[in-house]
């Protein structure tokens, strides 16, 4: 059974039921890019509602840059908001690189200035602050697209 895929409503309006194995009352994140890199964009999204939660850029970046900056935000959001709630990610790259390998994927230049201080604010929050917050593997071959998708494949 998948999520999005057999609906015909859009995403956001979406009434198909979740797998069991989804926690409901959580977040997914997720990137989109126009090239890689582009124009890149992150967003959040409530899982059961499919509400818009948050949502950046775009700046120029690449895919992997924008779902670790989308990971990081949803733990710094949730952690302000007092939410215990885990996050979802499709990007096995994002849950397991580190922001300093990403940040070779790009190179500084002035149309990339304002990611390199994303960059960094993403790492100085993560040295700053713990979390309890579960980071889960979205499994979309299972469970369909991500509900924070784009849609844009």
């Amino acid at each position: 059974q998948t999520i999005l895929s057999g609906c015909s409503r859009p995403k956001e309006r979406c009434e198909c039921p979740l797998p069991s194995s989804v926690v409901e009352n959580s977040l997914a994140v997720d990137a989109a890019c126009s090239g890689n890199p582009g124009a890149m964009e992150y967003r959040g999204v409530h899982v059961a509602s499919r509400q818009e939660i948050f949502h950046f850029g775009p700046v120029y970046g690449t895919n992997n840059i924008g779902e670790f900056l989308a990971i990081v935000h949803g733990l710094a959001l949730l952690k302000q908001k007092g939410f215990d709630m885990p996050i979802y990610s499709d990007s096995v790259n994002a849950i397991m690189d580190q922001a300093e390998e990403m940040q070779n994927e790009t190179t500084s230049e002035p149309k990339t200035e304002e990611l390199f201080k994303l960059i960094e604010r993403a790492e100085k929050w993560l040295r700053e602050n713990t979390y309890t917050t579960k980071i889960l593997k979205w499994e979309t071959k299972q469970w369909g697209e991500i509900p924070a998708d784009f849609g844009r494949k």
